[in-house]
């Protein structure tokens, strides 16, 4: 999409069709950076942002690739000591 720079005061700027912004989940700030000569616009999101969401969520849910009690063996029985 080609959009045309708009002057505000001495800078220039963007206008951002509403249905793109829906689409990048942009709020009322972003954070802009330059990568190789390309203007990088990204959602503004603090730092660990809905990590304790997916902590509740991981911990609540059984893992089976966890092993649960297994029987001792012949190391834990004769050789480990805590």
């Amino acid at each position: 999409m080609k959009v045309d720079l708009i002057r505000i005061g001495n800078s220039r700027g963007i206008r951002i069709p509403k249905a793109i912004i829906e689409q990048c989940g942009f709020g009322d700030s972003v954070e802009v950076r330059v990568d190789r000569e390309r203007l990088v616009i990204t959602p503004d999101r603090r730092p660990r942002q809905g990590w304790k969401e997916s902590f509740t969520k991981a911990k609540s849910r059984v893992d089976p690739l966890l092993l649960g009690d297994l029987p001792a063996n012949e190391f834990d029985r004769d050789e480990w000591t805590w």
